[in-house]
């Protein structure tokens, strides 16, 4: 993800009052919005429903089609009562006319908003009732402005002139450039809207007459139109691409964190228009729902227990837009994957510039390569796997060749353009690769989960080349152990507590020695030992990391901790639940329960949607974790966690070319556990697990299931 320094800067929510133009002074805090989306479209709102806050309104394509909506009725105070998230595309807001034909302190006269969102669309529909015994007359305004304001421009909280809308009959109508949108008002009685323009302000009215027991509706549509296409396109389809997760836990919290999850995700699904067919997660909303390389791809990776349909519309996604050539300007190179794809480009307020088809990444390549072989050993087709060979091939050279420029054996990397992500890593802060007193390493940078992701990558396109009968595999597994060496060689530091690696070598390949959360991606990757998984294991359940909601990303014994730090002191829930998995690969299934029940508990804090990252916080400091004001909710690798850790609590894992799936359930608070709408290999799979531990596995699949018992 793309982090400005600006995002500091708080705006305060003003919600009584209609703004003239977009707020400025920094990116806008969105903690508290509410969101519901059906990618590329999404609304933000505040909990009472209006659009009035800085970051409010209604968007397609990364861009703002409306940018304020209001109700209000004359004469009476809406007070909200209720938000409940029906679905990802669905919600509804509850309010009371406080004085409106009371006869006693009850309230008597309520409105629901019930808003729902569609690719370029949005219904919201408000609905008045009178329950009260005094006849009820009301005037209802909904005001609407409109700024077309891009994406990078909402998130860095420049200023964006307000537009003139024109009236008609029901309907108001803004247009900008090739942009058009439309806001049209249809209710249930004879007459019409009244429609008023003022200024940059467009308004219907309803005179409306409630006699008791009666009500009254009215439905708001809005339309986003342009000429100029979006990047990807919404799923064809409204089905998901996997079977519903329909699961029971001891722990309540857990189910809802995983039915949540399932439902955002089927939501930020987008479409790659070379080949519609092909989905791929959008990373988050409200300010990444586009393709990102290694977001989309640890998306797909963690969801392969429901199928292997995303990994493939990613990996091809991906493949189509693989580099060809060397391309300073936007860091492309022959086989490498890419960070992001944008309308246009980015001019972030930082000074940073980045392309609208952007390479500027170093793991996105190997995590492709990992990707693809754990799809294939999910059971995804052979025909499929055989047809991204190439790319394979080509990702593989990459890392050899421009992935380690001065042939040390590791993968590093510098922005060569001067404007562009100077990390390049997950951490792709600025301030993020700190040494351990809090100073800044300078670049290049060789990341530790780099090597270990590079590693596994040389491991596993070695076995693909095998397996299909390509040719080169040996010199993979070559060039994997002399990685390997060198990281044991150059990476491991000490201090009080022993042995750990650290987080990355610098220009000077002076080992920076920060305790950090990467330290988790290392695990079960082949890079590390037993030994070293071992201290690796202890380290990152100490308390500096892991006394929080989850993983914390950078100890608090390091300089320059800060538990609202984008890297230097959140949590992440991918990173947690990435280290989850790793430790039960490796063989710690107790580390693992433990860093997965404190991530769960989390839950509760976000109405089970985890968002993007939240504070560091100790468990023991508070009872909920605060939020990170300017967080994506819902986001895909947030979202796609709950479903690591529901495999890695299972102890699940699949080799459907060896005919094998294994299943290894760790103790848990969790337990029992039954849940199905899982595949393999194509098939249903459905798992129980007693309290006692005792699995019991239903599959169809052409596997043979170890440590359950198969009916």
């Amino acid at each position: 993800m793309t982090q400005q320094f600006s995002q500091q800067a708080q705006f305060p929510a003003q919600p009584h009052d209609l703004p003239t133009t977009s707020q400025v002074g920094g990116q806008p805090f969105v903690h508290d919005a509410v969101l519901v989306l059906w990618a590329p479209s999404f609304v933000a709102s505040r909990p009472d429903g209006d659009l009035s806050a800085p970051v409010d309104g209604f968007y397609h394509g990364d861009r703002r089609f409306l940018s304020s909506l209001r109700i209000t009725v004359e004469g009476a105070h809406l007070a909200p009562t209720n938000c409940v998230p029906q679905s990802a595309d669905r919600v509804t807001f509850d309010a009371v006319l406080r004085g409106m034909a009371q006869q006693t302190p009850d309230p008597a006269v309520t409105l629901l908003r019930e808003r729902t969102v569609a690719p370029q669309r949005f219904t919201e529909t408000l609905s008045l009732t009178n329950h009260g015994g005094l006849h009820a007359r009301l005037t209802v305004n909904v005001t609407a402005e409109s700024d077309f304001a891009a994406m990078d421009a909402v998130k860095s909280g420049s200023s964006t002139p307000l537009l003139e809308p024109r009236g008609g009959r029901n309907r108001l109508t803004w247009s900008a450039r090739a942009s058009q949108m439309s806001l049209t008002a249809h209710t249930d009685g004879a007459s019409d809207a009244g429609v008023s323009v003022l200024g940059t302000c467009g308004t219907f009215s309803f005179e409306v007459s409630l006699a008791p027991g009666e009500s009254w509706s009215c439905v708001l549509e809005g339309h986003a139109e342009s000429s100029v296409p979006t990047p990807f396109g919404p799923a064809p389809h409204p089905e998901r691409l996997w079977k519903d997760i329909r699961l029971e836990s001891a722990d309540g919290d857990f189910t809802r964190l995983v039915g949540r999850s399932e439902q955002d995700l089927a939501r930020l699904l987008l479409s790659d228009p070379e080949a519609p067919g092909d989905l791929f997660a959008g990373a988050g909303a409200p300010w990444y729902l586009t393709l990102f390389g290694r977001d989309s791809l640890w998306t797909a990776r963690m969801l392969l227990p429901l199928g292997t349909e995303l990994a493939a519309g990613t990996l091809r996604t991906l493949a189509r837009r693989q580099g060809r050539v060397s391309d300073p300007d936007t860091e492309e190179q022959p086989g490498k994957i890419l960070h992001e794809v944008r309308a246009e480009t980015q001019e972030l307020d930082d000074g940073t510039r980045l392309p609208a088809q952007y390479y500027g990444t170093i793991d996105a390549t190997p995590l492709w390569i990992c990707l693809l072989h754990d799809a294939w050993r999910w059971g995804m087709p052979s025909t499929e796997v055989a047809a991204l060979l190439p790319n394979l091939e080509a990702a593989l050279e990459w890392m050899v060749e421009y992935g380690d420029p001065d042939d040390d054996g590791l993968l590093e990397y510098i922005d060569s353009t001067g404007t562009g992500l100077a990390n390049q890593g997950w951490k792709d802060s600025g301030d993020s690769v700190r040494f351990r007193d809090g100073s800044l390493a300078n670049p290049p940078i060789a990341l530790c989960e780099v090597q270990a992701y590079a590693h596994e990558a040389a491991v596993a396109g070695a076995a693909l080349l095998d397996a299909f009968d390509r040719p080169g595999a040996d010199r993979y597994r070559v060039w994997a152990a002399r990685l390997r060496e060198a990281f044991r060689r150059s990476f491991w530091v000490s201090d009080e507590h022993g042995r750990y690696p650290a987080i990355a070598l610098d220009e000077d390949r002076r080992p920076v020695d920060a305790v950090t959360s990467n330290l988790g991606h290392l695990l079960g990757t082949g890079l590390l030992n037993p030994e070293e998984e071992a201290a690796v294991a202890d380290r990152l359940l100490t308390p500096g990391l892991a006394d929080a909601f989850g993983l914390r990303t950078y100890a608090t014994s390091n300089g320059g901790y800060n538990p609202l730090g984008y890297h230097i002191g959140s949590v992440w829930p991918h990173d947690t639940a990435i280290a989850v998995q790793g430790l039960a690969r490796a063989g710690f299934p107790d580390h693992a329960r433990r860093l997965a029940e404190n991530l769960i508990a989390a839950g509760p804090a976000f109405d089970s949607r985890l968002p993007e990252l939240f504070a560091g916080t100790a468990r023991s400091a508070s009872a909920r974790p605060a939020p990170y004001p300017a967080s994506c909710r819902p986001q895909a690798w947030a979202a796609a966690s709950s479903v690591a850790l529901l495999q890695a609590l299972l102890g699940l894992q699949a080799d459907v070319p060896a005919g094998v799936l294994a299943i290894s359930p760790a103790a848990s608070r969790l337990l029992p556990l039954t849940v199905s709408g899982l595949r393999v290999a194509g098939h249903e799979l459905a798992v129980s697990v007693a309290a006692d531990g005792s699995v019991r596995a239903q599959t169809s699949a052409p596997v043979e299931v170890t440590g359950g018992r198969t009916d």
